[in-house]
């Protein structure tokens, strides 16, 4: 299930939003102002984020701008009122994915919506810093040089590319293993480390998992 971060201050809008959302099968966290927002980047991981931009404390330009500078590339899609170039162009250049002018229609936004998912994460090629990782054939590329890979460490470095920024337990990584033959939580930190080796972001979460990190 995908989770939306949605930005918005307007009870009428919000509610509706919400329950399309959730009709369609998203997971939906509802802030009503930028401090909020930023708090909850800070506890959950999010597949895209529906942003107003009026909205108290921190407005929806500078909260995506505060995000951007941090390297969180979280796609981001703009609900505003506002229609001037200049705000249709700050809100490109502080790394916006699309911006939608309100009044919308509600089947628009869902195109848009999933066309934009679709485009982040059904990509066979998929890019972490210096690294690019082909999905479909299982490579895995360092500025451009192919990187020879163990059967195990592509199947772990897959689903690490897959799942960039949020957790992943080790239960579920032995499950994966574990689907040609029994491995041990000992044998997966030794794969763990040679990506490592590699250069790959592979942040430990002592007693839950791991984390791949875009940073």
């Amino acid at each position: 299930m995908k989770k939306i971060l949605l930005l918005e201050d307007d009870e009428i809008l919000y509610e509706t939003l919400i329950e399309l959302l959730e009709a369609e099968g998203f997971e939906v966290v509802h802030v009503k102002d930028g401090k909020e927002a930023l708090d909850a980047t800070f506890v959950s991981q999010f597949d895209l984020m529906l942003l107003d931009v009026n909205v108290p404390f921190i407005n929806g330009f500078e909260f995506l701008e505060e995000l951007r500078e941090v390297g969180n590339k979280i796609p981001a899609i703009f609900l505003t009122a506002l229609t001037d170039i200049a705000s249709l162009s700050r809100g490109f250049e502080i790394g916006a994915d699309d911006y939608i002018k309100k009044p919308f229609d509600f089947d628009e936004l869902l195109v848009r919506i999933k066309a934009l998912l679709k485009k982040r994460y059904s990509s066979k090629k998929i890019e972490v810093a210096n690294f690019v990782f082909d999905t479909e054939n299982e490579e895995l590329y360092k500025d451009g040089k192919f990187v020879k890979l163990t059967p195990y460490e592509k199947i772990i470095a897959k689903l690490f590319f897959q799942n960039i920024g949020k957790t992943v337990s080790k239960y579920e990584l032995l499950d994966v293993l574990n689907e040609g033959c029994e491995m041990s939580e000992g044998a997966l930190r030794v794969h763990i480390n040679s990506l490592r080796k590699i250069g790959l972001p592979i942040v430990t979460l002592r007693g839950v998992g791991y984390r791949f990190e875009e940073a």
